[in-house]
């Protein structure tokens, strides 16, 4: 089994809110990115995908095809938007990175599948040089 890795860039804003609760709980929980005036950061977006070699070509997949593939199915809808509002994927759902992140499976899972038969492996999802989220589709 071979795995390969592409590596997109996109910028996005967010809030993190339980609307069920009030403005100090949420400030208690999510500090300042409980702001009403929202917080962005600069996101990378690293997906694995794993497979076999195509004997013809010997890819896995084409990494400019999974770059393509990415940037249309997820950066083209999130990069400079605000997820809680813009992102129709994200509607009604908390805006945490662990959220997001399966959400941006779901996703690339469907498109993958369309067109290859390499198969998703692992997203990380870094908000900041300090923190990411991994998730393997479990």
């Amino acid at each position: 089994m071979i795995y390969v890795t592409r590596k997109e860039h996109f910028n996005a804003a967010h809030r993190l809110y339980n609307p069920v609760w009030s403005e100090e709980k949420n400030k208690e929980v999510f500090g300042p990115c409980a702001n009403l005036n929202w917080h962005g950061h600069n996101f990378e977006l690293i997906v694995t995908v794993k497979g076999e070699p195509n004997p013809d070509t010997g890819f896995v997949i084409d990494l400019k095809q999974l770059g393509d593939i990415i940037k249309r199915e997820v950066v083209e809808k999130v990069d400079h938007k605000n997820l809680n509002l813009d992102v129709d994927f994200m509607q009604g759902k908390m805006a945490s990175c662990e959220i997001f992140v399966m959400e941006i499976w779901k996703i690339l899972e469907r498109a993958l599948s369309r067109i290859t038969e390499a198969r998703l492996h692992h997203i990380r999802l870094v908000e900041t040089p300090k923190q990411y989220v991994d998730y393997y589709g479990e």
